[in-house]
């Protein structure tokens, strides 16, 4: 029996409530599928900061080192100001960790209300290669005469060749693999570029060589478009159906994939990965909602963006199988049993979601 040791973080707000839930589907489908996890707890969040002044320290990077994944709930504490938890815990753990990949599938599940008007399911699937440790990311920057009224604030958007050739690459595999011909949904597998050559002609010249010469060097099979940032955001809106694999920087693949998430139903079913994937890489998986505080402790939380980014942390992991059946679970409980995604008028409580999709999985 194949077993993998994964480290657990609940964090704050709502984030250990659907972590429970992602945990109790993980389960059923060990038991369906035959493999196993060994969980290891760590507090490390807003409770634990306000306590100790510690977000994540260097030890904690090191044993997260021998674990072959991350299960994470939320980071984020209303007690706690704005960049602290966020750049202590979730940023170190990235970068310590070289999660280089910050991946981002943007699938509309049947029975999920979609803003857009006359888009269904079959419009809106793709998915957003976000490169995930360079960038206005990297703090390069600082103040001069602050708090004066000459205040100069500089944060500078740094890449290097090597990153950029990297985060290309595995978009470039992730199209050839798992594009819409690949799935048998569409007549090509399609890599598009979103950028900025207009503007930030340093930069986005550095990703758009990169991104031709490997394409016509190594994936001539793959179909390659480029779209400024603020055309991917118009046609995501008008013509999601466009688009089958998306990659980009750090900072513009933050923002589209917010855009993203609510084309798909709100941050209730988001999920994504942050993704070391080379051999021996710790990669790790959340729900991009965040914390959620107002809602904690009342149990009615969608819990299925966890639920969805275990389901991922599945697949990388290689159990296939598992990870099918729970993506089919999900699809069935929104197209069949709940009312919404929104937190309090799903139809269910935040664990009754939870039994929904293990009690699916398990059949």
């Amino acid at each position: 029996m194949k077993t993998y040791d994964i480290a657990v973080m609940g964090g704050d707000g709502t984030g250990p409530e659907v972590t429970v839930e992602a945990i109790k589907v993980m389960k059923a489908a060990e038991a369906k599928f035959g493999f196993k996890t060994n969980l290891t707890d760590f507090d490390f969040g807003g409770e634990r900061y306000k306590k100790t002044g510690e977000t994540l320290p260097d030890s904690a990077v090191e044993e997260f080192r021998k674990f072959d994944a991350i299960l994470l709930g939320a980071i984020g504490h209303p007690d706690v100001a704005p960049g602290i938890l966020e750049k202590g815990i979730l940023l170190k753990a990235r970068f310590e960790l070289d999660q280089y990949i910050n991946l981002r599938p943007v699938k509309l599940f049947p029975g999920v209300e979609c803003p857009l008007k006359g888009k269904g399911p079959a419009d809106i699937d793709y998915v957003v290669v976000r490169e995930n440790t360079g960038d206005a990311y990297t703090g390069t920057g600082g103040f001069t005469l602050k708090g004066t009224p000459h205040e100069v604030a500089v944060q500078s958007s740094v890449y290097n060749r090597f990153q950029v050739d990297r985060c290309l690459k595995y978009a470039f595999d992730y199209a050839q693999k798992k594009g819409k011909k690949a799935r048998g949904i569409g007549k090509e597998n399609t890599l598009a570029l979103c950028g900025k050559t207009n503007v930030l002609t340093y930069i986005y010249d550095l990703w758009e060589r990169g991104f031709n010469e490997m394409g016509e060097k190594d994936y001539a099979d793959i179909r390659r478009d480029y779209y400024h940032v603020d055309a991917t955001c118009m046609w995501m809106v008008k013509n999601p159906e466009w688009f089958d694999v998306i990659v980009t920087g750090n900072m513009f693949g933050d923002i589209i994939t917010d855009l993203a998430a609510m084309t798909q139903g709100g941050m209730g079913i988001a999920a994504g990965g942050n993704i070391n994937p080379d051999p021996g890489g710790v990669s790790m998986f959340e729900p991009i909602g965040g914390s959620a505080p107002k809602y904690t402790g009342q149990g009615v939380i969608n819990p299925l963006a966890a639920i969805c980014s275990m389901q991922m942390m599945l697949e990388t992991l290689g159990e296939d199988e598992a990870a099918a059946k729970i993506e089919e679970a999900v699809k069935w409980a929104t197209g069949e049993k709940m009312e919404s995604m929104q937190a309090g008028r799903m139809g269910y409580d935040t664990s009754g979601v939870g039994d929904l999709i293990a009690t699916k999985v398990a059949d």
